[in-house]
This record gives C-alpha cells, structure tokens and sequence, in this order.
C-alpha cells in the first residue's frame, strides 16, 4: 500500500516501479479493480470503477505518480464496476474492443436512465438497511449501505462516455519506459474480455478473466468453455504477477485456480 495516497475505494499497490493496481475496497465506490502504468512517455489507466468518485482518487493519484494527465485508458469489458468512471477521463482517449463498446451503447443508457429515474426508491431502500442494522448490526449489511450510498452519490451527475477508439484483436502502446500489448482472445466472463500484458515487467492486468480470493462471476453471457481456453493461452505467456478483476493482486498459478473452478461448476 502506498500510505499518502489513500482512498476510501481502494487501496493502491505498487506491483512495479511504474506499474500500480488499484484493489477495490469492501462498500467503496470502486467494486472491481483497476489500475495504470507509466509507459514513461504517456500514462494509461486500466479499468475506471463504477463511479465517478473512484475514478476521481485514480486519475488524481495516477498524476501525482507519473507527473503527467492520463494520456490512454482501456476499458477491459462493457461491465459497469469496470467502465462508470470514463467520465473523469474525458481529455484522454479511452480505448476498447469494438465489442465492449457495441455492448456498452447498447446497454447501458436504459440502465442508467432507469437508476437515475430511480434514486427515490434507491435512497428508501438505503433507510431501510439502516434501520436493520440499528436493530441488529450486520457488518455485511453496513458494507451494502456505504456501496449503495456511493451508488446514490453518483447518480445524479453520472453520464456514459463511451471509447472513442477501438480494435480488434490487438493494440500495442509504446512509451519510453516500456511498452504495453492490448489484446482479446473473445468472450470469457463478458462478451468480450480484454487484457493488458506488460512484457518488460511480465506483468498482465486481466479484468474479470482473473478472480483471486474469491469464486469467478457468471452471468447468462458468460462462455466457460471459451473462459478456459482463453486462461489456458495467458498461462503459456511470460507472466510473473497477475491482476485480476476482483481480488488481490496475483500470479500465474491464480489463473489455474479459476480454470479449476470453471470445470467444476
């Protein structure tokens, strides 16, 4: 953990000189994990949480870090925990797969437009948990208040910034430090699932690909069988520390774990 810079979201952990992940906090504002790399040139940010109030500690703490704005950021999938807080990013370029970005147009602005319509019954629902634990304290129940709040927090000003740049296999960035390959294997955990590999430092940002600590999520777009296969073709890479979309920050032998609990789900 890096002490001055401290966020109630996340925690920043070095993984290398230049090289940052951003592990989500219990009942933050963050719910998945995130990240950004000092290419030496340029910045790049991983993943930008699932509200504006997270993405705010990330691009404030990425700049006090490298000295410089954010020049790129990727959006690993369409998933809102993963893509909510593009707006804090407008003056960089953010990058996808042409398939998260057809599927974040294609879904999110009904769900937005619907919780937006809907912070009402969100902020009864808030008081009424807060009575439940009056009664009995529920420290899961407690966590579930303060990621509602910041839910709550977010909405009003909330806005969906879609990437403005796409690819679709593969996209490298080439900095002075060290470069960074973009690429996507197809659909594993979401439609499409994308991964950062930093080959100089053998380090790999992998999004819902990875869970560490805790069991993988499913949902009716998930492919197992492609999950799998795509995991089995990380594992053959060069890669020391692995990060995951959930969880702390991990290795090569996580990725066999997920493959593992995969097969027997």
């Amino acid at each position: 953990m890096i002490e001055k810079f401290h966020s109630k979201h996340f925690t920043l952990e070095k993984v290398r000189d230049g090289i940052y992940a951003a592990i989500a906090k219990e009942g933050g504002g963050a719910v998945g994990n995130a990240g950004f790399v000092d290419l030496g040139s340029q910045t790049l940010v991983f993943d930008t949480f699932n509200t504006q109030q997270a993405a705010e500690d990330l691009n404030r703490m990425a700049i006090q870090v490298t000295k410089r704005p954010v020049r790129w950021v990727v959006n690993s999938h369409w998933h809102g925990d993963h893509i909510r807080g593009n707006q804090v990013f407008k003056e960089s370029t953010i990058v996808s797969s042409q398939t998260t970005f057809e599927k974040m147009k294609e879904f999110h602005p009904a769900r937005i437009e619907k919780q937006k319509g809907d912070v009402q019954g969100l902020n009864n629902y808030i008081e009424s948990l807060k009575q439940k634990i009056s009664e009995r304290y529920d420290e899961k129940v407690q966590q579930q208040i303060h990621f509602l709040s910041e839910m709550e927090l977010s909405l009003p000003t909330l806005e969906l910034v879609l990437p403005q740049q796409t690819f679709s296999n593969e996209m490298m960035f080439q900095g002075s430090k060290r470069s960074a390959q973009l690429f996507t294997l197809g659909g594993g955990h979401s439609y499409c699932d994308a991964v950062l590999y930093i080959p100089e430092d053998k380090v790999a940002f992998m999004g819902d690909l990875l869970f560490v600590g805790t069991p993988p999520t499913f949902f009716d777009e998930s492919n197992p069988e492609n999950w799998i296969q795509i995991l089995r073709q990380i594992e053959e890479m060069d890669i020391a520390t692995a990060i995951p979309g959930h969880g702390p920050v991990g290795t090569k032998g996580d990725i066999q774990q997920v493959i593992e609990y995969i097969k027997k789900r």
